[in-house]
């Protein structure tokens, strides 16, 4: 009979409401869920299962098959995902890392693009650039003004301990 699926879940509906319980990942609670909802018979078929949870039917069989060779380990067993590789490689930002924080730093991040592409051979967009150093290296490409020799130290400490702004 079509639909019918021939799977021995060994854990008890206990134990896999408990195991529910204990997942990290989404991933990993929707393919404990789903031998939970097999179990306790509240999907009587695979197809039912997936709609259930929201998943493709053969995404499900898939599951299953993982349980059927290796128990509970076979179906939390799984490939992480690694998304996109970085237009910028992970030396390169270590390198533009160190760069960084030198006392010279970069005046924008053209130059910084220009750097990458003379010192290091790497073609980035403009776009790239700022959202690496800005949004994940969390850094900026100048630095500070240096403060004129004929300012006053203990005036502008006195001002920045009384400035209502810190």
């Amino acid at each position: 009979m079509a639909g019918v699926y021939r799977l021995e879940i060994s854990e008890s509906e206990e134990e896999l409401k408990e195991m529910l319980g204990r997942q990290k990942t989404g991933s990993d609670k929707e393919r404990v869920q789903v031998l939970y909802l097999l179990k306790s018979k509240q999907a009587g078929t695979v197809q039912a299962a997936a709609q259930l949870i929201g998943r493709n039917r053969s995404t499900v069989q898939e599951w299953i098959r993982g349980y059927r060779e290796g128990g509970i380990a076979g179906i939390l067993s799984h490939k992480p995902r690694v998304g996109r590789i970085p237009k910028i490689p992970d030396w390169a930002q270590k390198a533009l890392d160190k760069q960084l924080q030198q006392e010279k730093g970069f005046n924008s991040y053209g130059e910084i693009r220009q750097w990458l592409q003379e010192k290091l051979g790497i073609e980035s967009t403009y776009k790239n650039v700022h959202d690496l150093v800005h949004y994940r290296m969390k850094a900026k490409p100048k630095v500070a003004r240096p403060y004129s020799a004929s300012q006053n130290q203990g005036q502008r400490e006195e001002y920045k301990k009384n400035s209502r702004i810190t």
